[in-house]
This record gives structure tokens, sequence and C-alpha cells, in this order.
């Protein structure tokens, strides 16, 4: 009883640090790993670092797991670890675990031959996005499963464990059974083997039994701990603590752990040496909007992206669509945007920042080819010696409208848009991987789209996904767009959503709720009637239902050939803004702000007037919140400030 316990995880990560595409995240105040899928034998180790002194697996043992479990399919059958010898494919000792039960795996070795013994414990539903600790205990023919510290599930069967089972040339594997099926897709806390001891009286005294620990990897255990009672401090303790009060001060090492009131945000914050941290700040709620800053632009702008490069600025790049003079970058300073360099372009769309380790790259999605007859869209690369953006990669697109930028198991993509070629709109769009050994983006996939407009890549849990807006397919906009998912490295169609001449995706979260909104701009089908009005068509809003594995319907919303959304916060409050661009009359429409009301869904709070409307972005800086709407009609694109009380 007095063996020490041996931690499993922390034998597989690293001590000097993560490795092996393994992340960290916190969910509910907790941190767990989540763990990379493609390289299942990366996470394993030799059984002979924990049995240092005997190749012996112990006869009698507990098995002590801190996990949160996605839902998943209703036969997914996941493991947590396995022990196996490097030369056989079965499971001398494992762990698995379906939506509704857990599975104990182990090896039976005797005279007359070998076989694999599975105990199930059923109705033990881990699989609901909480966190779990389990308790598994083993003595002989008895196994005992405590999960969350109660009532114990006692199992009794026929084959005892082996009282002498050999671990040579066996080794530990963690979340997987040496191939991607069956990978671990949750967070994983604690991972302990415990020998010749049940565990639960150990576990099960502590004041959170889901998170209850026995021996947990150093880089999980900086969470701030809750104080058991609200008994005043012991002993009596006085600090000097200095505040600023006025204008916002400088934070530097100097000013390091000082503190400043900002009287008219009323709010507190403390300087970490070279920015101030927001510690209590009254939330603002999104009183009405203002006009802030004409800009005029070379030509009228297809699309905006702000960016902030690190020790620089912040900076808006606008896509243009005349050229020459081609596109500007602006940057912030004094409260407004200033030119800041021009860039060649050809009927430029939108424009996409995105990093890949310290290099910083901005890339243009180009409709038109170029004086020469080539046409491509650029990357360029952020020069820190010339303090501008320099041409970096040329790659061959067709009257591309998009560019998306994402990062999958540690490596960097980027989605390009194809939106016709010629009069055909029923072509490749292209997914590019970076090459680290070449230092160039190459092409990886292909997926089929149709007069596409808009890609958005976001992650729920541990799955990625991508969105294509398809528009036109040659003889209607009435087409399905599509959603994809990253299945053993490459994106694989997970459902299909109907659309009317779909211009952008937009996601975003609402508390631990996921929504997907659609921007339709037109509808038209060359076989069917015309209707009255093109243009005045509903734009939805999908959520996700867990449940179903599926986005559904949440709620329709009349627009008038809506060209984006853009979701922000004010304060506590979340809004939705809508890009109208044409009502089938003019130009000059008002686009709207909705604001989230709940159960009510998305309720119209502030229409803006706008010309054209193609883009919106917010953004935010130290004198406030603000909105940066582009006009695809006129050469003068509006920054809009958003006024709190």
């Amino acid at each position: 009883t007095d063996l020490r316990p041996l931690d499993i995880l922390s034998e597989a990560v690293p001590a000097g640090g993560l490795a092996r595409g393994i992340r960290v995240f916190q969910v509910q105040g907790v941190r767990g790993f989540q763990l990379p899928a493609s390289r299942p034998r990366a996470l394993g180790f030799p059984a002979s670092r924990l049995f240092i002194h005997c190749d012996r697996f112990p006869e009698e043992f507990s098995i002590i797991v801190t996990l949160r479990a996605l839902r998943g399919p209703a036969k997914r059958n996941e493991y947590i670890f396995t022990l196996m010898v490097e030369e056989s494919p079965g499971v001398l000792v494992g762990l698995r675990y379906a939506p509704d039960k857990l599975h104990f795996l182990f090896w039976s070795q005797e005279r007359a031959g070998s076989w694999q013994t599975r105990v199930t414990f059923p109705n033990v539903s881990l699989s609901d996005n909480q966190w779990h600790t389990l308790v598994l205990a083993v003595s002989g023919q008895s196994f005992s499963l405590t999960v969350d510290c109660s009532v114990p599930k006692d199992v009794v069967v026929e084959t005892p464990f082996p009282a002498s089972l050999s671990v040579r040339r066996a080794s530990f594997y963690l979340g997987n059974r040496r191939r991607r099926k069956g990978v671990f897709t949750g967070l994983l806390r604690q991972l302990v083997l415990l020998p010749g001891a049940d565990a639960t009286p150990q576990i099960c005294h502590a004041v959170n039994f889901k998170v209850a620990t026995l021996s947990v990897p150093s880089v999980l255990q900086d969470v701030p701990a809750k104080p058991v009672s609200n008994e005043v401090l012991r002993y009596p303790y006085e600090a000097d603590m200095k505040v600023t009060l006025g204008a916002r001060p400088r934070c530097s090492k100097q000013e390091k752990a000082q503190f400043w009131f900002n009287a008219s945000r009323k709010g507190l914050y403390l300087c970490n040496g070279s920015t101030w941290l927001s510690m209590l700040e009254v939330q603002h709620r999104l009183d009405y909007v203002e006009e802030h800053q004409n800009l005029v632009t070379n030509s009228e702008t297809m699309g905006i992206e702000i960016f902030t490069i690190p020790k620089v600025g912040l900076f808006a790049a606008v896509a243009n669509r005349v050229s020459p003079p081609g596109s500007a970058i602006y940057r912030w300073a004094d409260g407004k945007f200033l030119p800041y360099q021009n860039i060649p372009t050809h009927q430029a769309q939108s424009w996409k920042y995105f990093t890949v380790g310290k290099k910083i790259f901005l890339a243009v999605a180009n409709f038109e080819q170029d004086e020469w007859g080539q046409e491509f869209s650029v990357i360029f690369k952020w020069s820190r010696r010339k303090a501008k953006f320099v041409v970096y990669q040329r790659i061959g697109t067709h009257s591309a409208r998009d560019w998306e930028a994402f990062v999958i198991e540690g490596e960097a993509f980027l989605a390009v848009v194809n939106h016709r070629e010629g009069n055909n709109h029923n072509i490749d769009s292209v997914i590019y991987r970076w090459n680290p050994r070449t230092g160039l983006f190459e092409a990886n996939q292909t997926i089929p789209t149709s007069g596409a407009y808009d890609w958005e890549f976001f992650t729920i849990g541990p799955y990625s996904f991508l969105a294509v807006a398809n528009t036109f397919n040659g003889t209607s906009t009435k087409i399905y767009s599509h959603i994809y998912i990253w299945l053993r490295g490459s994106f694989q169609l997970f459902q299909s959503i109907m659309t009317f001449g779909a211009a952008d995706w937009e996601v975003f979260h609402i508390g631990d709720r996921v929504f997907l909104a659609v921007a339709n701009s037109h509808s038209y089908d060359s076989g069917m009637p015309a209707p009255s009005n093109f243009y005045a068509i509903n734009s939805s809003i999908y959520e996700l239902n867990v449940t179903a594995q599926m986005f559904v319907k949440f709620q329709d919303i009349l627009t008038y050939s809506a060209l984006d959304w853009e979701f922000f916060s004010v304060g506590d409050d979340s809004f939705l803004v809508v890009a109208n661009s044409f009502d089938g009359f003019t130009f000059s429409v008002s686009s709207i702000i909705y604001r989230w009301q709940g159960y009510e869904g998305f309720v119209a709070a502030h229409r803006l007037p706008t010309v054209g409307c193609r883009d919106w972005e917010a953004f935010h800086t130290a004198e406030g919140s603000y909105l940066f709407y582009s006009s695809a009609k006129e050469p003068l694109s509006k920054v809009l400030k958003l006024k709190t009380t």
C-alpha cells in the first residue's frame, strides 16, 4: 500500500515543455491535454521507464483518470491508453470508452493459449463535455469502477487479471492503440497507475470530486485555486500601492506593478511591464454609432482586413477595384487611419493577414489578369528592415474572391476561393500547405466549388471545419454551400446547406453556443419565373446541434443583397452587423446592427446609412471600439465609432 503512484501522463509529456502536437486547453477552470491524432506512435514510451526494477505489471492496482470527453457518435470507441508489445497488435492492458460504457482490456496467458479479456462497465456516461474522475480498482477477478466518487460499480469475471503479466518490450500509448482509429479526442488531465492499492479513499476526500487529483503534470497545475472557505486572513498584510489618475500613462518596466484608474471608463488597470491589464472595469453598453472618419480610397473598395503587427501598430488593408493605382494599406495614428503603403493589385477582392512562425504575411485575392495577361494572386511578406510588405510568392488563381489562413495540428494552410474560369463557375478551389523546407505554399487539396465567394475556417473542440459560400453554378444561385471537416489528413464533406447566392459565412460563439451565419445576396434561377425582387431575401443564422451533430436553422433575417456579416461584442452584449448592398432599386441601403436578445434571437437595434456596402470589420483601440465599412460603389469608406454608456 505504500508503493508510489506511476504517472503515465507525465511520463508521456516531456518535462521541458509540450511536444508532438500536444496542446493545453483550459475548460471550466481546469486544464487538460488535447492529443494529436496524426502521429499515434509519437505518444508512446517504453514501459521500462515506469517499471524500473521489475518487468511485471502489478497484480493488484488502481488506475486513476481525469478526462473531459466530447459528445460523439453513438458507436464510437476511443482509447484512453494502451500497453502493447512492439511486435504484436494485441493490447496487454488498455482502457477505452464509448458514450455509455467503459471497457477495461487485458491479455490472459495460460497453458491452453492466450486471449484478450474485456471487462465492461455499462451505463457510464462520460461523453457529455464535462470533467470526470474515474478510479478503476483491480484485484484478481474483482473489478470496481468509481466515477466522480459516486457509488462504485462492481464486476466479477471468470478470468482473473494475470498474476504475472510481462511488460518486456512493451510500450504505453497515450490516447490510442498505436493507430489513428479510436484516438482520444477529448481532454486528458490525469492518468495514474497506483500499484497495490485501491485509490478511491485517497481521491474521494477532495472538494471537487470531478477533478480530484493524485498526480498531475506540472504544466496543468497552474490554475487559480478557489478558497475552501471565506475565513479572513489569519495574519495582517500591508502593501504600498500607487494609483495614477488622468490620461493613459506610460507602462514600462519602471511602472511595473503600478495601477492606473481610468475615470472615463471607470476602470482599474495594472501595468505588467509592457501593457495595462484590466483588473476592474465597468461593462459598457452600446448607446449609438457616430461617424468618426471618412476615408477616401484609391477606388471602390471590395474588402477590408484589420490587423496588428507587434511593436509596429494597427493597420487596415483595403482591396481596391481599379488598377492602377492598386490597393492601399493604412496605419492607425492619432485616432485615425493614414496612408502607409500602396500595393499593385488587379481588381482586388480581399486581403488576408496571417503568420507562419515569426514570418508575417498578407495575401491578396486578385480577380482579373495583370497587364501581361497573367492571372495571379500574391502573398506579400513583411520586411522588418524596409518596414513594408514585399512580394513573396505568386499563386495562379481564377477570379479569386477570398483567402483563408489556418493552422491544423501545427501545420499552416492557406485556402483560395476561385470564383470562375472564363464563363465556367463550376471549378476547383485550392487548399495550400506550407512547406517548411522550401518556405513556400504548395497545393495540398482541391475542393469543387460553384462561383464561390468565401471560405470560413473554425474549430469546435478538437475538430476543424471549413465552410465555403457557393454563389452561382451558371444557371442558378439556389445551390448548396458546404461545410467540410478535417479527418485523416484532408477535408471531407460534413454538411450541405441550401443558400441563395451565398457571399459570406460568419462563425461566432455566444457562451457555449456555436452559430454560423450566411449572407444570401440574391435569388436567381434561369429555369424559374423571376421573383418580384431578386435581392430582398432572407439570410440565415444556423446553430450547432451537438446531439444531431449538424447545424440547424436558428433564425431568418430579411436582408437586401447581403454580402457580409460581422460579429462583435460591447461589454456583455453581442451584435451582428449586415452589409446590405442593393435593394433592387438603389445602392443607398441601410445596413443594420442586430443585438442578441437571447430567446428572441437577434433583434434590429441600429440602422446605418451605407452605399453599396461590401464589407464590415470591427476593431478596438485604446480610444474605444469602431466599425469600418467599405463601399463597392464609391471611393469612400467610413470608420464609425461605437458610443457606449
